[in-house]
Formats: structure tokens, C-alpha cells, sequence
């Protein structure tokens, strides 16, 4: 299902991220010291631990049994997930919406769980193609559903502020199982509900 973790759960050290971040910050020519930074290599700290709590957050647990029988079996569709990450390859931010469906098999998941599970596979340093291949795995593990659909949008800054510089482009990414994968009429219905009424992805 999801990954095993380890019997020694990751351990979040602030003190060693205040410690690279002052590193880093002379490295580049900064003092470290001057008024403006003191407090940074404070700040840089308690925003990893934040931008990073899906390393000690489980999925299984967040969902904590909300998973409801049922004699539904149409497409349920959730868009326009909001969601933001940090690409493992630069430690820039990426972002953008998950959209997601499911075709029950005699249950169906509470509604404000899916964008929590979509959370908790972005606040890692992550690449876009895995991370929507884990929210399609994990829903299809979990439900067991006839499909599972996922699209993810994605602006990603290390395009965007270096490299390429590439102001426009965007990312798309699917993964499908079930009757998605296998059935064109239903991953059609899908992606004409996603576009439906879409509005253009902006920062």
C-alpha cells in the first residue's frame, strides 16, 4: 500500500537546518549576523518543518476510517485541488491543482480527505510524475474502487526563475487505473469534466 516506514520514524532536526541555513547564507556572501538575518536560519527552520510534514504524516491515519458504504457507482470527481511542493531536483516550489475521480466499489471516501491525502504526498521534496502516480495508488489501495483517475497541473519556479526561464509552460501529468486505464468513454468523461468551466492556472 503506502511505503513502510522505518521502525526510527525521520526526525525533523531544526537545530541542524538554523545551522546550513547560516552556512549557506555566508557562502553566498551574507552575514548571518547583520540585523534582517538573525532571526532567518529561526524562520527557514519552522518553514521546512511545515513544508515538509508529509515525510511524518500517514496517509491511512488521516483518513481514519471515514470510508462509508455505499450502492453509488457513478464517477465521483474532486477539482481544483490546490496544492504546493518543492521539486527534489533545485528545493524550488512547484504548485498547482489536482483533479481527481473515482468509480466506487461499494464505498466511497469522505470528501475533505481526498485534498488532505493530495497534501500529504506534496509536503515532500518531490517530482510532479511521482507524486501523481502516489495519490492514484494510495486511493486505488484504500478503495479498491472499479477506477481511479488522477491529472495534476504544475507552474514550477526552477523553469520559471532559472534555467530555461520559461514564464508559461505547464506541466500535466495523469495516472489512471481500472476503468480509467481501460475504458476510453470513461477516462473521456473525466477529462471533459475536469476542463469543463477550467479556468486558466495562474500563480
Amino acid at each position: 500500500m503506502t511505503q513502510k516506514r522505518t521502525e526510527k520514524e525521520r526526525k525533523f532536526d531544526s537545530n541542524a537546518i538554523e545551522d546550513a541555513t547560516k552556512n549557506l547564507l555566508r557562502a553566498i556572501g551574507e552575514d548571518p549576523e547583520r540585523e534582517g538575518l538573525t532571526r532567518t536560519p529561526l524562520r527557514i527552520a519552522n518553514m521546512y518543518e511545515e513544508l515538509f510534514a508529509g515525510y511524518n504524516s500517514d496517509p491511512e491515519k488521516v483518513v481514519n476510517g471515514a470510508l462509508f458504504s455505499v450502492e453509488y457507482d457513478e464517477m465521483v470527481v474532486v477539482r481544483d485541488i490546490e496544492f504546493y511542493s518543492l521539486c527534489e531536483h533545485h528545493m524550488l516550489p512547484f504548485m498547482g491543482r489536482a483533479h481527481i475521480a473515482y468509480i466506487p466499489n461499494g464505498k466511497v471516501i469522505g470528501l475533505s480527505k481526498i485534498p488532505r491525502i493530495v497534501e500529504i504526498f506534496a509536503r515532500r521534496l518531490q517530482v510532479q510524475e511521482r507524486m501523481t502516480r502516489q495519490i492514484a495508488d494510495f486511493i486505488r489501495d484504500l478503495l479498491k474502487p472499479q477506477g481511479v483517475a488522477v491529472v495534476v497541473e504544475g507552474l514550477h519556479m526552477c523553469m520559471m526563475m532559472r534555467g530555461i526561464k520559461k514564464q508559461n509552460a505547464r506541466m500535466t501529468t495523469s495516472a489512471m487505473h481500472g476503468a480509467f486505464r481501460a475504458n476510453l468513454a470513461t477516462r473521456q468523461e473525466f477529462l471533459d469534466n475536469i476542463s469543463r468551466g477550467a479556468s486558466s492556472l495562474q500563480i
